[in-house]
C-alpha cells in the first residue's frame, strides 16, 4: 500500500503494524481529542428522518448559523465538502492570475490543486526552520521586498497558524500584502484552537478587501473529519461565480446539521481553549527532554519536531513495536527526513508517545 502524503490514514498504518485500524493511536492527523461535542451527535441524529430529501441547495440555515457566528452578512459565506473542496475552487481562480506566490513549507493540497490548473508557483520559504526564527507576530518573508518584483497581476496563498510549523502571524503581519497583491488566500484552517483574546484572524476585515478570501475548516476543532465541512469567506460576486463552477449539494444534510449545532456550542469551545495550551505544554515539555528531538512552539493543535534520526524509519518503528502513529514530513520537501509532526491529544496518550519515543 502507498505511504500517504496526507495524516490520518490508519488503513496504511495498521497494514504496516499488522493490526486493525482501532488499535492504532493516531497523531498524524491534528484533530481535537475533545469531540466530536455531543450537541454535533444529537444533530446528526435527528436528521436522520431528513436523508431521504436533498439538503437545500442554499444552505440558508447553515449559512445564517455562520453568518451570527462570524457578524457577517450570510452572502459572504460559502460552505463546501471540506475546505479542500473550496481550495479547489481556489486554485482554479489564482490559476487566472500570473502566478501565486506560495509560502513555504506548505500543505500538500496547495500544490494540487496549483497544479491542477497549470498555475505558475513561485515558492518563498519561511525563514523559520535553520538560522533565523521569526519573533512572534513577526511577517513572513516574502518576494514583495524585492526590487523590481511584480504582484499587483499575482495572487499569495498562506495559512495562519502556519501548517506544519505552528507559527501564528500577525495580522497586521499580513494587511499589508492586501495592497500589492491581486488575491490573498488565508487559509485559516486551524485558527479556531488559538483563544479569542489572541487569535489573528482575518475575518473582522474582510468586507474591507475585495481581493481576500478566507478559508476555514469545521473539521479539526469540532473532530467532525468524516463529515468533510468547511467554508470561505469572501466577497459575495466571488463566491456566486464559483457557485456556478462546482456540483450542486455538495454539503450532506448531517454535515450541515451537525456544523449549525457545533457553532452554537460555547461550552465545548471553552473546554477546548482551556484544555490545549497546558496539554501542548505538556508535551512539548516532553519532547524536548528526549535526545535528538526538538520540538518548534506552536500555536496550534501540533507541534513541528525536528529529529537527528530519520523521521520515516522512526515512523515505522513506533508503528511496528508501539502502534503508534506520527506524521512525517516527506511530503514537505523543505522539511525532508528530519522532521515529523504530531498533534496534542489527552495527557495518557502524551505520554504514550513520549515513552515511545525514549525506546525508540
Amino acid at each position: 500500500m502507498r505511504q500517504p502524503a496526507h495524516g490520518g490514514n490508519l488503513a496504511w498504518a495498521a497494514a504496516l503494524a499488522g493490526c486493525s485500524p482501532d488499535a492504532i493511536l493516531d497523531f498524524s492527523a491534528s484533530i481535537s481529542p475533545l469531540g466530536p461535542p455531543n450537541s454535533a451527535i444529537a444533530a446528526i441524529q435527528s436528521q436522520i428522518g431528513n436523508l431521504k430529501h436533498y439538503p437545500d441547495p442554499n444552505y440558508s440555515e447553515l449559512r445564517l448559523a455562520l453568518s451570527h457566528f462570524h457578524q457577517l452578512p450570510s452572502e459572504w459565506i460559502l460552505p463546501g465538502n471540506g475546505s479542500a473542496e473550496l481550495l479547489t475552487l481556489i486554485g482554479r481562480e489564482l490559476a487566472q492570475l500570473a502566478a501565486t506566490t506560495l509560502i513555504t513549507p506548505a500543505f500538500g493540497d496547495y500544490y494540487r490543486t496549483l497544479a491542477a490548473y497549470n498555475a505558475k508557483v513561485l515558492e518563498c520559504p519561511l525563514s523559520l526552520i535553520t538560522g533565523h526564527t521569526l519573533r512572534e507576530g513577526e511577517a513572513p518573508r516574502l518576494l514583495t521586498k524585492d526590487k523590481g518584483q511584480r504582484t499587483k497581476d499575482k495572487g499569495l496563498l498562506l495559512n495562519n497558524p502556519h501548517n506544519p510549523t505552528g507559527k501564528l502571524f500577525s495580522r497586521d503581519s499580513i494587511l499589508p500584502y492586501l495592497e500589492q497583491f491581486a488575491l490573498v488566500v488565508v487559509d485559516e484552517a486551524f485558527m479556531d484552537f488559538v483563544p479569542p483574546n489572541e487569535e489573528q484572524s482575518l475575518i473582522p476585515v474582510v468586507q474591507e478587501y475585495a481581493n481576500l478570501v478566507i478559508l476555514r475548516s469545521l473539521t479539526k476543532f469540532y473532530s467532525l473529519p468524516g463529515l468533510r465541512l468547511g467554508y470561505a469567506i469572501a466577497h459575495p460576486d466571488c463566491l456566486a461565480k464559483w457557485q456556478l463552477w462546482r456540483d450542486p449539494w455538495p454539503v450532506n444534510t448531517l454535515a450541515a446539521a451537525a456544523a449549525i449545532a457545533a457553532l452554537q456550542d460555547t461550552e465545548f469551545q471553552q473546554q477546548t481553549w482551556a484544555w490545549l495550551p497546558p496539554a501542548r505544554n505538556q508535551l512539548f515539555q516532553g519532547l524536548a527532554k528526549i535526545p535528538g528531538l526538538q520540538p518548534q512552539a506552536s500555536a496550534a493543535n501540533f507541534l513541528l519536531v525536528e529529529s537527528q534520526k530519520s523521521t520515516s524509519q522512526l515512523q515505522q518503528q513506533l508503528l511496528k513495536h508501539h502502534q503508534i502513529l506520527i506524521r512525517d514530513c516527506m511530503s514537505f520537501q523543505e522539511l525532508g527526513d528530519r522532521f515529523f509532526r504530531v498533534a496534542v491529544r489527552g495527557e495518557s496518550d502524551n505520554q504514550r508517545l513520549l515513552t515511545a519515543l525514549k525506546e525508540s
